[in-house]
């Protein structure tokens, strides 16, 4: 059985960045679970969930991790981030792998964000925004491994390094 992190957080904790640089550190694969659902489906995220709905892009979510879980091989996998925040997801990705939470703050999150149209959560109000962000960082918790996703991707990626299970 290959060996997995996995990376769970908020929109644009850097899940996608640092899942690329992890991987290529410790050459394994990398995989974005956003980026296999956009190929399958031939359309943007953002147009999934305007087409089709937040209901059955959910459940590709859940299909696509379920896929990629049953590969043997070494991999880092940067998840979207309701796919951290569904407890089943969670549940089945901390049996197969280390989890790791990638934490940043509310306003930290909107800097970066806020001027990246292809979100559509970003649609939400402030409130509804900050309401989701509560809920998710309360299923966020359960990660094996909490980073502060705010701090350089060499310090990030040094706090993983640091607390892998296995022995590189």
């Amino acid at each position: 059985m290959g060996k997995r992190i996995f990376l769970i957080g908020f929109m644009g904790s850097g899940k996608t960045t640092i899942g690329k640089l992890l991987a290529e550190r410790l050459r394994w694969k990398f995989i974005d679970i956003d980026e296999l659902i956009e190929r399958k489906e031939g359309m943007k995220i953002s147009d999934i969930f305007k087409y089709k709905g937040e209901p059955y892009f959910r459940k590709l979510e859940r299909e696509t991790l379920e896929e990629v879980i049953d590969k043997n091989e070494d991999m880092v996998v940067a998840t979207g981030g309701g796919l951290g925040a569904n407890p089943e997801a969670l549940k089945l990705m901390k049996e197969r792998g280390l989890v790791v939470w990638l934490d940043v703050d509310f306003e930290e999150f909107k800097r970066r964000c806020s001027k990246d149209g292809n979100r559509p959560l970003l649609r939400l109000g402030e409130k509804e925004l900050k309401d989701l962000f509560d809920k998710r960082n309360l299923v966020y918790r359960q990660a094996h491994l909490r980073i502060n996703a705010s701090e350089s991707y060499e310090n990030i990626l040094e706090s993983i390094m640091g607390n892998l299970p296995w022995r590189e």
